[in-house]
């Protein structure tokens, strides 16, 4: 058997294109829309498999002990759930973006804030991160969300508490930090990431590969990130070339998050160069990194009219990345052979992806009423894009090949999700895929060899 490239978008775990539902600034809204109406119309666009929402602390907690979700975290897990798209979130400890505190007032009461100077007209202040009282609120934050979602059917990822701005490990352009020096900073949110990775045992953490500009240690939670078997996340393609040579050249089971905004579809916003408009520009940078997911997110301006007047005017790119982006696998070539009287199969797995697999794929040979004749997992990243990766699976005696399912899933920090093989050859209900011989190929190739089977 033989199976050639799919040309569809494929809704496996660990990729697919992002609707951004919330960010710094809040939740989507439109005039004339309350906000149930503006989430369901982002979530309900066919061009994304997934959700993000950023929240700040003060959104999902106001007392200690427990937490306490704010509307639109509700409603974006309430409309998960209904057009069965999975979400990443983060919480922010600070956000520069709104007028009035991150953090709740519980906390705000007991921890020291440490002016770091004006930026865009107003003076900043950052917490004591290392503070005992910030330190216990932090652990119980985060034991109180890893309890409700690590694991969670619904979750995709959590992005990583790190420091400063919109917990992306900086407080650019301000030259200091809160802390006393640049190691005790280190250690704080060494030990932090440690925590939240312990926590975390389930679902990945996405850790931002942002320069450590304001020395808090983020290039040792990178190393971290990545020996955890976690993921990372940029939030620019073209500004800082440290994150580029991070995200291109990182271990190929990490999976990884481009956010980049894109534009609304008006002409003011389309920012063309030699024909092209600087959101194409941006989606074709975004694939030269190979990520996993990439956002659909009109930058403080979140709408759903807004993605759509951009996608109707010029949809090649997002429909050419759409189909491409992340690892898009499929059993290639599928030989037969006999070995001491036991049938088998040898199949030569291909990723038609732009990243590798971010962890590990289990591949299955099972009958049609379910029963495993064998199984085993590949190299955690493989096959990468571009190469074959070959396996071989010895059947019980007597087997015929014909009829039986190859079966995909992917393994990350040990669950496993089911896969759809990213084939023309039309899988089955589960993502499965029907063996049978491929017309043509028991006649003589162009070679002049035998085909095998």
């Amino acid at each position: 058997m033989a199976t050639t490239p799919s040309e569809e978008v494929v809704p496996n775990y660990g990729m697919g294109l992002i609707t951004y539902v919330c960010d710094e600034v809040g939740p989507a809204h439109k005039e004339g829309e309350n906000l149930a109406q503006s989430l369901e119309n982002l979530v309900k666009l066919p061009l994304a498999s997934k959700l993000y929402i950023r929240v700040n602390w003060r959104d999902v907690q106001q007392r200690p002990g427990r937490l306490d979700f704010c509307e639109h975290w509700k409603l974006a897990f309430d409309l998960a759930r209904r057009y069965q798209k999975r979400v990443g979130f983060r919480v922010m400890m600070s956000n520069p973006d709104i007028p009035g505190p991150t953090l709740p007032d519980f906390l705000m009461q007991k921890t020291p804030m440490v002016k770091l100077g004006e930026w865009q007209h107003r003076i900043r202040y950052e917490p004591r991160y290392d503070d005992p009282a910030f330190q216990a609120a932090f652990r119980e934050l985060v034991d109180l969300l890893a309890a409700e979602y690590d694991g969670h059917s619904d979750v995709e990822y959590v992005d990583t508490f790190m420091y400063g701005f919109w917990g992306e490990g900086h407080t650019w352009p301000l030259q200091s930090n809160p802390f006393p020096d640049s190691i005790t900073a280190e250690n704080t949110f060494v030990s932090m990431f440690q925590y939240q990775a312990e926590r975390w045992k389930k679902t990945p953490l996405v850790t931002n590969t942002q320069p450590d500009f304001s020395r808090v240690g983020n290039s040792q939670l990178l190393d971290r990130t990545i020996q955890s078997f976690n993921w990372l996340r940029t939030d620019t393609i073209f500004i800082e070339n440290e994150q580029i040579e991070e995200l291109s050249n990182r271990p190929p089971w990490t999976g990884v998050s481009v956010e980049v905004g894109m534009s609304d579809g008006s002409p003011s916003n389309l920012h063309y160069d030699e024909g092209m408009t600087y959101t194409d520009n941006v989606i074709h940078h975004v694939q030269d990194v190979g990520p996993c997911y990439f956002s659909l997110w009109n930058w403080h301006r979140i709408q759903a009219d807004r993605i759509v007047n951009y996608y109707h005017q010029f949809p090649a790119a997002i429909d050419q990345l759409a189909r491409r982006i992340g690892y898009r696998v499929r059993p290639s070539w599928v030989w037969t052979y006999e070995e001491d009287g036991h049938p088998g199969l040898i199949i030569g797995f291909v990723n038609d992806g732009i990243a590798g697999v971010p962890g590990a794929l289990y591949v299955s040979v099972v009958k049609e009423n379910g029963k495993v004749l064998a199984g085993g997992s590949l190299d955690p990243g493989y096959p990468l894009p571009g190469k074959v990766r070959q396996a071989k699976f010895p059947l019980p005696k007597g087997t015929n090949w014909r009829g039986l399912r190859l079966k995909a899933e992917i393994e990350v920090k040990g669950g496993r999700y089911p896969v759809h093989w990213a084939s023309r050859q039309e899988p089955n209900q589960d993502g499965s895929l029907t063996l049978r011989p491929t017309a043509g190929l028991d006649q003589n190739d162009e070679t002049g060899g035998l085909a095998p089977g």
